[in-house]
């Protein structure tokens, strides 16, 4: 029987992809593990490849088409014996195009990097399957509004109401039948509630109508009323790629549902200085050239080791605390940013970190990282320092628990030991904590053992 063959999950938090080449054409004949297509992610170019063997009987989805759903049908692959038709009458068939559902926690992709241990790079091709009902702890399908009509919305799109305090009642949904997806949550604008509240004769909804429902933020200006307001004015538009788009979403979700607060702390790297010029003047022979951040990353590393809670990240309802240091870094890229993870830091020396570094970053610019690279770690540092930024706050990536944001080393009048007045080259750093996971005294400690590492660096080296 003909079997459609769906846009792949090749990470954990993709939703749609770019179906950017077809390495097949209708009528090829394919085995598993042929390679079927070129595919975008937000972050990278990924090859797809067959699952199952067979002839590709019709490509249901044009090259070059940007905003694939996961799991919705790009082709329709034949078995031995059948011809184009069955493929016709597959692609024709409507409920094989409905929108598939979403996928719950307990079926979205395991292993916080974005593969199992010993995977591949790629997820494999999911089956088709009905739309499942929606279970209510009550044991009912759906649930019902205010007015005793049915709700439908899959257990992840209720799961985000739930947290962003949204009433489903007031959301139209975009999937089969109606039913209310993940998006539909997502880009839910307050103003839809207003209209809700109010009735048909224009006077104000009763309390009853509006009781127990929490506010929601103010929605941004749309596209519309921003290109009125610059109506004369001459610009350029720029198309939001996938990276933009995915970046505009998750910052916005962090700082609006992360509660950041921020530890400051000024720290001082003459004896770093001159520890580093030593050990690259030993080091030259091999190749190896230490800059500041490598010790930035391998003093973060240890620190969560000296103070494991901090080594946390939030789960929604849990936190997980990690035992090794998983340390991302954010690399700047044309359009964005990657944060490539360096797993296992504390356990890496000095040189082995530098040269990882220099290769992860390479392959960042140009967006040749897999996903297992740069998705997990518990904390992430952001260095503009040598952009000479003197200080500034960095917003917590999802679902790490911190950022430090590492500052330019500046020389700045101080006060010593002795109480004289001397001049010292100092860094200043900003912790961001997520509440959530790490309290105040907690982050101060952790702050605390970050600069003992950096101000003694020998230590590190213990």
């Amino acid at each position: 029987m003909a079997t459609q063959i769906l846009m792949p999950a090749l990470s954990p938090t993709m939703e749609e992809g770019t179906l950017a080449k077809w390495l097949v054409k209708e009528g090829d004949t394919v085995s598993s593990g042929d390679l079927l297509a070129e595919i975008e992610t937000d972050k990278a170019t990924m090859e797809f490849e067959a699952v199952d063997e067979g002839t590709v009987g019709k490509l249901l989805v044009a090259e070059g088409t940007e905003g694939v759903k996961v799991n919705s049908p790009i082709a329709v692959l034949l078995e031995e014996g059948e011809d184009a038709s069955a493929a016709a009458s597959t692609s024709s068939d409507g409920s094989s195009h409905a929108a598939p559902a979403e996928p719950t926690p307990g079926t979205e992709p395991q292993g916080g990097y974005g593969r199992e241990p010993g995977g591949t790079d790629h997820a494999p091709r999911a089956e088709l399957h009905s739309e499942p009902s929606v279970t209510t702890s009550g044991g009912t399908s759906g649930s019902t509004s205010g007015d005793g009509d049915r709700i439908f919305a899959t257990p992840l799109a209720r799961r985000i109401a739930k947290d962003k305090g949204i009433d489903l009642a007031e959301i139209k949904g975009t999937g089969p039948r109606g039913r209310i997806i993940k998006a539909d949550v997502e880009t839910f604008q307050p103003d839809q509630a207003t209209a809700t509240c109010t009735p048909d004769d224009g006077k104000p909804a009763p309390a009853s109508a509006t009781e127990g429902r929490k506010p929601t933020a103010p929605a941004g200006l749309s596209a519309d009323a921003v290109l009125k307001m610059y109506e004369g004015r001459e610009f350029e538009e720029v198309k939001l790629d996938g990276m933009r788009r995915t970046i505009a979403a998750r910052l916005t979700e962090a700082k609006q549902t992360i509660p950041h607060f921020y530890l400051r702390r000024d720290i001082r790297l003459d004896e770093l200085l001159t520890f580093r010029s030593e050990l690259n003047g030993k080091l030259d022979g091999r190749g190896v050239k230490l800059s500041v951040n490598d010790f930035v990353i391998k003093a973060g590393a240890l620190a969560l080791q000296a103070v494991p809670d901090a080594n946390a990240v939030w789960a929604g309802d849990r936190i997980l605390k990690l035992t090794p240091s998983d340390v991302a870094v954010a690399v700047a890229i044309e359009g964005g940013l990657f944060t490539p993870v360096l797993k296992d830091a504390h356990l890496k020396s000095l040189s082995a970190l530098s040269a990882e570094m220099k290769d992860l970053a390479a392959r960042a610019r140009d967006r040749k990282l897999a996903p297992h690279e740069y998705q997990g770690g518990s904390f992430a540092i952001s260095n503009l320092g040598m952009f000479g930024i003197d200080n500034f706050d960095a917003v917590i990536n999802p679902p790490h628990g911190s950022i430090l944001a590492v500052g330019a080393g500046v020389r700045k009048p101080i006060v010593d030991a002795e109480g004289q007045l001397a001049a010292a080259t100092v860094m200043s750093v900003t912790l961001s904590v997520d509440h959530r996971v790490i309290d105040g005294a907690l982050g101060a400690q952790f702050l605390q053992a970050f600069a003992d590492n950096l101000e003694n660096p020998i230590m590190m080296l213990a």
